[in-house]
């Protein structure tokens, strides 16, 4: 019996035994946490840090950053400058070559145009076989614009021109309107003498001006005719 209850107050005590820990102890060790802590918590925000905006560089290494901007900027600004000057040079070509194409035209032009006066003075001349009476020289005519003709001709008198030639010119026009042919006298007998191409000259007579034709209307030939006293002296057929 007393053994029992010797054991019993054995297995009381053990059960109420408890170890308390030094509050200095206690305080080393939550510091040393908080130490750890910090430690992992610096070292995760250099990481982000190095992550996000780069390694540190040294003044040494800002400095040849700098210098490589500055270098990387004045090439730049060398390679602007020489597009614009290309680009300058290029715009003076097309300006000089224009007024070359110009020039070139305008030469061409006046080249033919004089051309056509010796041709014209050349006709002039006194010649053996130019046939006697009234003739038509260098007769033309062309669209000039919308429903507008342009027509030129030259009326000499051949031989010896003993008198003075007094006559007027008929422009007969085939044209084609809405798919049909109609026939055309410039200038209309309706406007009576003030519209006639009159003609008075001894030697020689230049007629040219425009005609207005119908709206839609083409022209497929034309027909000078010369008359002196209502008689027929010359007539020329002219196609467009």
């Amino acid at each position: 019996m007393f053994k029992k209850l010797w054991n019993r107050r054995i297995t009381a005590s053990k059960m109420t035994i408890s170890q308390h820990m030094p509050w200095p102890l206690k305080f080393a060790l939550i510091a040393a946490g908080l130490g750890v802590a910090a430690a992992i918590a610096v070292g995760t925000y250099e990481m982000g840090r190095n992550f996000a905006f780069g390694p540190k560089y040294s003044p040494q290494q800002m400095t040849e950053l700098q210098d490589k901007v500055t270098q990387l900027t004045a090439e730049r600004e060398q390679l602007l400058a020489t597009a614009a000057t290309i680009e300058s040079q290029q715009n003076i070509e097309k300006s000089v070559q224009k007024q070359l194409t110009d020039q070139i035209n305008s030469l061409t032009n006046e080249n033919n145009k004089i051309k056509e006066d010796l041709a014209f003075f050349e006709s002039l001349m006194p010649s053996a076989n130019r046939p006697q009476g009234i003739s038509i020289q260098r007769a033309k005519i062309e669209m000039s614009g919308a429903n507008q003709l342009r027509y030129r001709a030259l009326v000499m008198q051949g031989g010896k021109a003993s008198h003075e030639f007094s006559g007027e010119m008929h422009i007969s026009l085939t044209l084609v309107q809405a798919g049909k042919p109609v026939m055309m006298e410039f200038p209309d007998s309706k406007l009576g003498d003030s519209g006639k191409l009159k003609l008075t000259f001894k030697h020689y007579q230049k007629q040219e001006g425009s005609i207005n034709l119908p709206e839609g209307a083409s022209v497929k030939s034309a027909q000078i005719t010369i008359l002196e006293k209502g008689e027929l002296r010359a007539k020329q057929l002219l196609s467009l």
